[in-house]
């Protein structure tokens, strides 16, 4: 009786999460691991500190 809902609550928070880069860092390490196992990993604060700087010097690729 509560399955539905229930799983329409959790579809919800994972499609939230995905839109706001909740697997984004994971991701990236995957990444590093499996491309460029040479270089260090940052952590997840040195990650999105660098992503948001990024983002700051290309303000072009944002929509606002």
């Amino acid at each position: 009786m509560l399955r539905a809902p229930l799983d329409a609550v959790r579809a919800g928070a994972r499609y939230m999460n995905a839109v706001l880069g909740g697997q984004d860092y994971p991701r990236y390490v995957e990444h590093l691991r499996r491309r460029h196992p040479d270089r260090p990993i940052p952590t997840e604060s040195e990650y999105w500190r660098e992503r948001h700087a990024a983002a700051d010097r290309n303000p072009g690729t944002r929509c606002c």
